[in-house]
């Protein structure tokens, strides 16, 4: 009985001796305790969770190595493996989660306007309906502080830098033909419509090292990955008709869209002030192809447009007017792939071709513009933890451009070949939930020039509050001259600015506040010796220029019931050498004060969306040459008032309305004056009014989808 009694004395004291204590205390990085946090060894159910003062304590069996887990919401988890004498009396401080949704994102020079950003100043229904932008993303854009007015254009210009300063990317690949061509105070669309994006970026300044050649602004669009169900989506208009249709299979999906526009039938009704011979007749399709694969997602996306117009346009020096016919054929294809690749690395590849053909008549001149171009991108990202990440990668831009001039037995050819290979490499480095650190560099070879150019670019940001957060960037920007200069002299060197960018956001329950302040510096400017760039003219890199201001942008989508609206105002101090100028001045394209503002209210008992969207835009610069002042008049202010009214049929008929200028306003884009004077000496002049001072647009959009809800407010 001794034996035995002394036999479970030693088992029992064995396995008292085999519990171990670990223990420890949590902290975060300000040495404040973590009450709540997980404490446990992986793979046992020992562990304990930490109490108002961070300490945790508990026993285990287990001997040997193990790893001790420390997790906690908005924090990153941590382990610590060791053997289990040593797991007692840690001081264990865990890092915050720097991914988590309050965490601190870089936003100096860009606005997001996509559904699943962390701080999206628009979303993807914002674009489509603003009511002065009729349907066009840039319209939706131009209601944002960095843009000018200039409303005979219809491109962007960013900050004192002309449309040409813009560059436009389809899921990262470029786009060498965004707009259709047009003539004279008849502003210009984009040829690709809302229907297949879902994601928009816009960046008004101090952009990624990934995109280049553009000196002011990039402009990202990115098709939708997966829709959500199949449907089919038809539109019939005053101007024309649309037909969209989504198929989805088990990991494909094929997403088409066509539309056609006449106004020939609008034009009878409402008359503008050109002399129309072959009113405006476009027609456009787009296609989006996607493939899942297990660790994949390859896009292909494709879209044709042609356009064709013939009129005569007044003009003070030819009684006749000037006759201007235009046809133009444009296809794109676009092709990209995203994988990830294991161990934090992912890739990202595309490529684009752009088939270009253009014929212009202009009184006895017979004009013919052929471009193919060719962009191939291939990306690497590796992300090291949340706190460390690297992308780098390669592309090459090709451009081969033709031109044939003729002009009563008269004909010559000229234009020119381009080749731009570029490497980027960029880090983003986020030290805290507060701090975080974007820096890139990128090394471009300009084969026509004979360049190769080093951009650094830089983005730091931190938040002071909650809230509120406060970011900086800075960035060299390198571009090619344009294609009305290279076809000349392709020899032209490449144009230069650098930014230097202040912004501070604040975000809270639905209220958006964004400052930011700027200045751009403008070097190796295009200048020329003659009126319009020729076979005579002499060219050269001496220009120069700067571009300063403030932009101010407010939205609040929750104090007032069913309203969202939003504010912006731009100031712009801007000066500039360049082209046929002779001395710095203010170009004609840049508007001192811009403001816009932009409402859309929900009436529920009428079953409708009401939108308003009004624009002001101080005078812009011309030449009296009554005077000896370079651009040293200015045109009046410009007003616009423009609403809209969406109104549900049933949940998938919709009938829409819109009218442009609803109030009328007698706006001036310039003024065109006689090359010789009178007897006394003057020089007589007409006002450049727009086409039509109103337009007016009515649809009715069908959807038919698998749930019977969706429909095509979206797309409004």
């Amino acid at each position: 009985m001794k034996t035995l009694t002394t036999i479970i004395c030693l088992f029992l004291t064995g396995g008292l001796l085999a519990q171990t204590t670990i223990s420890g205390k949590v902290t975060d990085n300000k040495n404040q305790p973590i009450p709540g946090a997980n404490v446990y060894l992986d793979g046992t159910y020992d562990g304990d969770t930490t109490d108002t003062k961070g300490n945790f304590s508990f026993t285990t069996e287990e001997s040997g190595t193990q790893v001790l887990t420390i997790s906690y919401l908005s924090y990153e988890t941590k382990t610590i493996a060791g053997d289990v004498s040593i797991l007692n009396n840690l001081e264990i401080k865990l890092r915050e989660d720097v991914e988590t949704l309050d965490g601190v994102v870089i936003t100096a020079g860009t606005f997001e306007a996509n559904d699943n950003s962390k701080v999206s100043v628009l979303n993807s229904l914002d674009v489509v309906t603003t009511a002065s932008a009729l349907g066009d993303f840039v319209g939706a854009l131009q209601t944002l502080p960095g843009t000018s007015t200039v409303s005979e254009d219809g491109r962007l210009f960013v900050r004192g830098g002309d449309a040409e300063e813009t560059q436009i990317f389809i899921d990262g690949i470029r786009v060498f033909t965004p707009f259709t061509p047009t003539t004279n105070n008849i502003p210009t669309r984009g040829r690709y419509s809302p229907f297949l994006f879902d994601g928009i970026t816009f960046s008004t300044g101090g952009y990624s090292a990934e995109y280049g050649n553009a000196l002011s602004s990039v402009l990202l669009l990115n098709t939708i990955n997966e829709p959500d169900q199949e449907k089919t989506d038809i539109g019939i208009m005053s101007v024309g008709g649309s037909l969209g249709r989504t198929e989805k299979w088990k990991n494909s999906s094929l997403s088409v869209n066509a539309s056609y526009i006449n106004l020939a039938p609008y034009l009878a009704v409402y008359q503008d002030r050109n002399d129309w011979e072959k009113p405006f007749e476009g027609a456009q399709g787009e296609a989006v192809f996607r493939q899942k694969f297990e660790y994949g997602l390859l896009k292909f996306y494709a879209a044709f447009d042609v356009t064709n117009f013939e009129l005569t346009q007044d003009d003070i020096n030819i009684s006749e007017g000037i006759r201007f016919k235009l046809n133009n054929r444009n296809f794109y294809a676009n092709t990209s792939y995203t994988s990830v690749l294991g161990k934090g690395w992912t890739l990202n590849s595309g490529l684009s071709y752009t088939i270009g053909n253009t014929d212009v008549t202009i009184i006895d001149d017979d004009i013919s513009d052929d471009e193919h171009s060719f962009h191939a991108k291939i990306k690497l990202k590796k992300r090291f933890n949340s706190r460390f990440k690297l992308s780098f990668g390669i592309e090459h831009f090709n451009t081969d451009f033709d031109e044939t001039f003729s002009n009563e037995g008269f004909n010559t050819s000229y234009g020119f070949v381009n080749n731009n290979s570029a490497a980027f490499v960029e880090s983003d480095v986020i030290f805290s939930k507060d701090f975080a650190l974007k820096v890139g560099l990128r090394a471009d070879n300009y084969e026509l020039s004979d360049e190769f150019v080093l951009a650094p670019r830089a983005s730091v940001a931190y938040k002071t509050s909650d809230n509120g957060q406060l970011s900086l960037a800075y960035g060299n920007f390198y571009q090619n001259a344009t294609n009305e200069s290279l076809k000349f002299d392709s020899t032209i060197g490449t144009q230069n600015t650098k930014h230097y960018i202040m912004n501070y956001q604040y975000v809270n329950d639905g209220k958006i506040f964004r400052a930011e302040a700027y200045r751009k510096e403008y070097d190796d400017l295009v200048k020329f010796d003659t009126e319009f760039p020729g076979f005579g003219t002499n060219f050269d890199n001496s220009g120069s220029g700067y571009a300063q201001g403030l932009d101010l942008f407010w939205r609040d989508n929750k104090s007032i019931k069913n309203t969202d609206y939003w504010l912006s105002y731009s100031y712009l101090d801007t000066e500039r050498d360049y082209r046929n100028f002779p001395t710095r001045a203010q170009p004609n394209f840049a508007n001192t004060h811009n403001f816009s503002a932009v409402a859309k209210y929900w009436i529920e008992d009428w079953k409708s969306q009401v939108g308003f969207a009004y624009t002001f835009a101080s005078g812009r610069p011309f030449t009296n040459p009554n005077t000896n002042q370079f651009l040293g008049e200015k045109t009046k202010s410009f007003n616009s008032l423009s609403v809209n009214w969406a109104y549900l049929i049933s949940q998938q008929k919709i009938l829409y309305v819109s009218v442009n200028n609803v109030l009328g306003f007698n706006n001036i884009n310039g003024y065109q004056y006689s090359n010789t004077p009178d007897m006394n000496g003057n020089f007589a002049r007409r006002e450049l009014r727009p086409a039509a001072d109103q337009f007016f647009f009515i649809g009715f959009f069908w959807t038919i989808s698998e749930d019977g809800t969706d429909n095509q407010l979206d797309n409004l």
